[in-house]
């Protein structure tokens, strides 16, 4: 049996309504911004990075080095931290990205 055109077009906008009423879609998880700034390139490690932030939400590759992925992504705010290892497990670079204004100092 075939839904009707009108019913299939009140269940979408339903659908495509939720974030906007209230529901906060987000994914990632909290990680200690404060400790940004305790990451020194060239120096510290990952398992240094581990004890710092923990496990990351997200791991891959960038121009063929490990990557390691801290965030929190929510339809109010952003946070991002993207750390690059080199071949030694020594962090080679690190970007951190948020709309929190409190985090304008770090």
């Amino acid at each position: 049996m075939q839904m009707p055109k009108r019913l299939t077009i009140l269940m979408l906008l339903a659908a495509l309504s939720l974030p906007v009423s209230g529901c906060s879609l987000s994914t990632g998880r909290p990680f200690p911004v404060q400790k940004v700034r305790q990451i020194e390139l060239n120096k510290t490690t990952k398992e240094e990075i581990r004890q710092m932030f923990g496990e990351p939400w997200r791991t891959g590759l960038d121009d063929g080095k490990r990557t390691w992925t801290y965030g929190e992504y929510s339809t109010t705010y952003t946070r991002d931290l993207k750390i690059l290892f080199d071949d030694r497990n020594v962090v080679k670079s690190y970007s951190f990205s948020s709309s929190v204004p409190e985090d304008n100092n770090l």
